[in-house]
């Protein structure tokens, strides 16, 4: 079997024993997680227990302490930093962008995957430029300047500048930050269709878990830098997990039209009670 025949049939995306550390305090430790193509899966899991740290060791923002991080079967420390973009396109959770550029600028920055250094623009750059700000809903805004949005519409173009970069995987941290309820069905509406149309794979983290429900194939639950369940929504979205991860007591029903399941916020349990009831 040759390499390229290897990729095709290797996970989008793979982790190996990864663990990270700083300072010798451990915020990952044994994580080992298959993501398959075409696939999109929600990671879960409480604030501080290490998702957006297990993204940034997989878009290679941090370098892992130990394991290693596969993307197609190819260890992402021996890829250049454009063959990476051309196979995955990340929204991250902190975007600093305070540059003055307009609002098609910004878009245009996603396309640098497919140019070399100082190449101008080319025409199919502009239309996948404009389409993708058609997608999220801001093609009137194309010459606005950036920095003039509210927090939601940047976050609208960020989504943009991802979607005209074109890669294979699409890793999202807390994508729908920042968005109203309608923004946000329509944000993972669109991602759906990105999916669907496009084969793209989908790896994003998430604290609403109605809408990971709702959207994902899978379910990666973490707690504490480590991962407690991985597998389909009905698996992973049990009362007794979540009650055992987030101290917080819910109602799982099934959605009659969708057969997906909800989760309906009951009671969250503090320090105090939670030792009483233990």
């Amino acid at each position: 079997m040759n390499m390229d025949m290897k990729r095709d049939k290797a996970p989008a995306i793979e982790t190996a024993g990864l663990g990270f550390s700083i300072d010798g305090h451990d915020i990952l430790s044994g994580i080992d997680l298959r993501v398959m193509r075409h696939q999109w899966i929600g990671l879960i899991g409480p604030n501080g227990c290490g998702k957006s740290t297990l993204l940034k060791n997989i878009y290679r923002q941090y370098q892992p302490s130990a394991g290693a991080v596969y993307v197609n079967g190819d260890d992402v420390r021996g890829l250049k930093n454009k063959a990476l973009a051309r196979r995955m396109a990340v929204l991250a959770q902190e975007n600093n962008l305070e540059f003055d550029f307009t609002v098609r600028e910004i878009v245009a920055m996603g396309r640098y995957a497919h140019r070399s250094f100082l190449q101008a623009a080319t025409d199919e750059d502009d239309a996948v430029c404009a389409a993708a700000l058609e997608t999220v809903g801001m093609s009137g805004f194309a010459e606005r300047s950036f920095l003039s949005l509210s927090g939601g519409e940047k976050q609208r173009v960020y989504m943009a500048m991802a979607f005209a970069q074109q890669s294979e995987i699409l890793i999202l941290d807390e994508p729908t930050n920042h968005l109203d309820i309608g923004y946000q069905l329509h944000l993972m509406d669109t991602l759906r269709q990105q999916q669907r149309d496009r084969g793209v794979t989908v790896f994003t983290s998430i604290h609403d878990m109605d809408l990971a429900a709702a959207y994902c194939d899978r379910i990666i639950m973490m707690d504490r830098g480590r991962i407690v369940a991985q597998g389909l929504p009905e698996e992973v979205l049990r009362a007794d997990l979540i009650q055992s991860v987030f101290h917080v007591d819910v109602e799982i029903t099934t959605d009659s039209e969708t057969d997906r399941r909800r989760v309906r916020y009951l009671r969250y349990h503090s320090d105090e009670s939670r030792a009483t009831r233990a």
